[in-house]
């Protein structure tokens, strides 16, 4: 550490600094002015060199003193704080191993088979035909309910599957699976749920769902889930790095035939590897505020999870009633933030603003939705939706999740200049198929 500058003094005075701590000791004295020897008899010289003698050696002693008590004292300060950072490591490593243990057995590894069509290339016959293949994938899912219903993400059973198992978290397969139902491919809540037909006398735990409104940036979390297709849940952990995200998601080969838009994401720096989707992202009491879905393929230690909230409407309906209708107000969204506003010209930045499509295929208000028939635009700005503000902790997602197709809300809209209030009966959202019908031969 930096010493502290000496005072200045008059002629005769000194200061001498110990830097070794936080706060440096300044021990100050003063040499009293010494007489020309040559002005004194032999004796008194004699006298006064010891007197002085003396007088520096204690002043000496006192400064070696003080500078060993301060380096002693700022030891023992250093020994203490390095003590008490083993015992937060510490501490924090016991935690993630308990948040592992007790969430660990909620969390399931997903086995797919997925049956496609490929034309045959190999020049043989007159005419081309087509042939189908299997191919496996692994994924992670949350087991929500002790009868055996699970969430995972959509793109973990995708179009085409045939077949599903689930391995537990104490290794036992359990192979009569179905799916329940998945959001549509073009739906930005890339979720599905599947069903254990058959537990085999296996007692399931369920997650405990969290708050995803209370997340906070800055929040530490863990990701626990099917890395690299293995059948054993790794754990990882990060803080929570950012909020509102919306990213274009695709396979790993770069292809752009699958990529899908997501919106309303928690950005994360918990290693989210293939494998982890559809596993959750908790926090540190061991409540899933998350479900883990995507990576950036061209950062670091980027990941991003749906926030829970965002599923919370269809949980319920599923496990009410063993199946789910998405609730469908037909936009598609950005989620509001200070640079997003910026970049639009807009006067606020908080709520869902429909922003303009650069492809006429998938326009921002679909054609036949409820919004086309309330009247929503391009450039509207949702704000409010039944009086509850639309921010980075309410998204619009999860607002309408909480709600069943045929519910009427009420939008507060900000369109241009102008503050709008606008009624909407919500629709039901097409699922996507899960299944393939049998090639003919």
């Amino acid at each position: 550490m930096a010493q502290r500058k000496p005072s200045n003094k008059p002629t005769g005075s000194y200061s001498v600094s110990s830097s070794s701590g936080r706060k440096p000791r300044t021990v100050s004295f003063t040499v009293p002015t010494m007489p020309r020897l040559g002005a004194m008899s032999p004796q008194r010289r004699g006298l006064t060199a010891l007197v002085v003698l003396m007088l520096i050696s204690a002043l000496l002693g006192g400064v070696i003193g003080a500078v060993i008590e301060s380096h002693g004292q700022n030891s023992g300060l250093i020994g203490t704080s390095l003590s008490n950072q083993k015992k937060i490591v510490t501490s924090q490593s016991q935690l993630i191993s308990q948040i592992a243990k007790t969430v660990g057995p909620s969390v399931v590894s997903i086995n797919v088979s997925i049956t496609s069509s490929q034309s045959d290339q190999s020049g043989f016959g007159l005419f081309g035909f087509v042939q189908p293949t299997q191919e496996q994938a692994a994924g992670t899912g949350i087991i929500i309910s002790s009868e055996g219903l699970i969430i995972t993400n959509r793109h973990v059973v995708p179009s085409g599957t045939t077949n599903v198992s689930v391995t537990l978290s104490d290794g036992t397969e359990l192979k009569n699976v179905s799916v329940i139902g998945r959001t549509n491919d073009n739906d930005s809540l890339d979720v599905a749920f599947l069903k254990i037909n058959d537990l085999q006398g296996h007692k399931l735990a369920p997650a405990v769902i969290g708050d995803s409104s209370n997340v906070q940036v800055g929040d530490d979390v863990v990701a626990i889930g099917n890395a690299l297709g293995q059948f054993q849940n790794t754990v990882t952990a990060g803080i929570i790095s950012g909020f509102g995200r919306s990213v274009q998601a695709g396979d790993s080969s770069g292809s752009g035939a699958s990529a899908e838009n997501l919106d309303d994401l928690f950005q994360t720096d918990a290693a989210i590897n293939e494998g982890n989707s559809g596993g959750p992202l908790v926090n540190l009491n061991g409540q899933v505020v998350g479900i883990n879905t995507a990576i950036a393929g061209n950062a670091q230690n980027i990941g991003f999870a749906i926030p829970i909230n965002d599923t919370k409407g269809l949980i319920s309906q599923v496990l009410k009633n063993g199946k789910f209708d998405r609730p469908y107000l037909g936009v598609r969204y950005l989620q509001l933030t200070a640079d997003v506003a910026n970049a639009y010209g807009l006067s606020t930045n908080k709520g869902a603003f429909i922003a303009p499509s650069n492809d006429p295929t998938n326009p921002s208000v679909q054609g036949g939705s409820p919004a086309e028939a309330a009247g929503l635009q391009e450039r509207d700005i949702i704000t409010q939706l039944d009086g509850q503000n639309i921010d980075q902790t309410h998204s619009l997602t999860s607002l309408l999740s909480r709600h069943q197709p045929g519910d009427k809300v009420s939008l507060t809209i900000v369109r241009g200049d102008d503050t709008k209030h606008i009624s909407v009966t919500l629709g039901t959202l097409p699922v996507s198929p899960t299944t393939t019908p049998a090639t003919a031969n």
